[in-house]
């Protein structure tokens, strides 16, 4: 389908720009990504490797890149996004689990294919999978929240549904002009960005790395329409809004939780809309998404978006709105099971996924999410949920990020512990005076935290994300 897509796209709108580089001049046209397509085909035949062989991604540069990826799905095989910047130790536990039977890197026009390999160092023969994908697809590792790889093959109809679904929802045309700075070896730039772009016939621009400044102004010169962003751009971007603002019709927020206070101080500042949306790599992206033009709720993950949605209570049965359990999702979009690694029992025999997270419903079908499974302290019997909390916190002025984890307790098993980082200016002890003060207000005693350790930084993921696993390890404290 995504070859369809590059042929029509190449026929009706060939020397209109596909993809450019949001701070340089690179560029690359419809019609010159059907060539990158007959490029690679003949190389990929070439060099032996038929379709549904499973090739690593590891280019730095973004247009080169998202160029790659594309192309690669469009010919019939399966691509494997690497971090360019990975360790060598990360990205030997992903060739491990994906086995890529070679690799496509560089830096320039000359781009090679070769056997899988890190930075420099020497990688044995991999054996090519005995069961090749039948058709162009994307190969992902993700740790999500728990640090255990586990391998998601993504098909190209799966992904093609999910693009159709993001376009439809976004209400994109060709008119649209997108900016992504989201990592290219992540699902939510690849199908969100890349393809949901190539379906819509529009334009993204790609940025290498977010920067705040001159961020506006190359909006501005661009004449972005809209926005893929995470949350900790929105917070960024928050604090220094421009004089005039370009004609961005929305900001698109994933891949985390997005701060109640974060979206109501950007929309205050700029007036322009924040979409929530909630995804997964299972599900090639995007699962539930706020309308961009009807009524959007603050704190929610939107409305189902082409995938099916449910909750579970622990007796199996579904909850009822506002009764919060098990997250679970199925459709076309979603895998029916892990290439490797991922917990036993997570998708039942009707193919409904179980997310690991935490959630419900609302009478108007609105997800709002409390946070992981994992997550969700257990204080005497007592189940806390850390968003809760986070929301009071982050809500603070002398709060710039906040996390909440549990931590063993010899009584009551696990008690809350709150991680922060202020907003300067402000004293450590003052800081936890006054967050000490909000929580005695406005939570009861069990759900309020034991302690507040103030920090120079959180373990992010390279969305954004919090990984909360790791805030068991130490943490540089201030």
């Amino acid at each position: 389908m995504i070859r369809e897509w590059i042929d029509k796209a190449a026929a009706s709108r060939g020397p209109a720009l596909y993809l450019t580089d949001a701070r340089g001049t690179g560029a690359l046209t419809y019609a010159g990504m059907w060539q990158v397509v007959r490029d690679l085909e003949r190389r990929l035949d070439d060099a032996g490797l038929p379709p549904g062989a499973r090739i690593a991604v590891r280019v730095p540069d973004p247009l080169r890149c998202a160029a790659t990826l594309v192309g690669l799905v469009a010919a019939g095989r399966v691509a494997v996004p690497l971090d360019p910047g990975a360790p060598a130790a990360d990205l030997a536990r992903v060739l491990a689990v994906a086995r890529p039977a070679a690799t496509i890197a560089g830096t320039s026009a000359d781009l090679t294919v070769g056997e899988p390999a890190g930075r420099g160092e020497t990688a044995a023969a991999v054996p090519y999978d005995s069961e090749p994908a039948p058709c162009g697809g994307i190969f992902l590792c993700t740790s999500g929240t728990t640090g255990t790889p586990k391998g998601i093959l993504l098909g190209d109809e799966q992904l093609a549904h999910v693009a159709a679904s993001v376009v439809s929802h976004h209400k994109l045309t060709a008119a649209d002009r997108g900016y992504c700075s989201l990592p290219l070896f992540h699902v939510n730039a690849e199908v969100v960005g890349l393809l949901a772009t190539l379906y819509a016939g529009a334009s993204l621009a790609l940025d290498a790395r977010f920067s705040r400044r001159g961020f506006w102004e190359m909006i501005a010169e661009r004449r972005i329409t809209w926005i893929n962003a995470v949350p900790a751009i929105i917070s960024i971007l928050a604090m220094d809004p421009p004089s005039e603002l370009p004609a961005v019709r929305f900001v698109r927020s994933a891949s985390a939780p997005l701060p109640r206070a974060a979206l109501e101080r950007f929309e205050a500042a700029f007036g322009i809309p924040v979409v929530e949306t909630y995804g997964m790599t299972e599900a090639a992206s995007m699962i539930t998404a706020n309308p961009v033009d009807g009524p959007r709720k603050a704190g929610s993950a939107g409305q189902p978006a082409g995938t099916e949605v449910r909750v579970i209570v622990p007796d199996g049965g579904q909850a009822a709105p506002g009764e919060f359990g098990q997250v679970q999702i199925r459709g076309k979009g979603v895998i029916r099971r892990y290439a490797e690694g991922g917990r036993p029992g997570a998708i039942d025999p009707d193919g409904w996924l179980d997310t690991g997270d935490i959630g419900y419903l609302d009478s108007d079908g609105y997800l709002f999410l409390a946070g992981r499974s994992d997550d969700v302290i257990n204080r005497g019997g007592e189940k806390i949920y850390p968003r809760e909390i986070e929301e009071i916190l982050l809500a603070q002025s002398g709060v710039r990020a906040a996390a909440v984890v549990g931590v063993r307790d010899e009584v009551l098993g696990e008690r809350a512990v709150a991680y922060v980082i202020p907003n300067d200016g402000w004293l450590d002890h003052q800081l936890e005076m006054e967050l000490r003060a909000v929580c005695e207000e406005q939570l009861p005693r069990q759900k309020r935290p034991s302690a507040f350790r103030v920090v120079d930084r959180l373990p992010l993921g390279p969305t954004g994300k919090i990984a909360r696993y790791r805030l068991r390890e130490p943490v540089t404290t201030r």
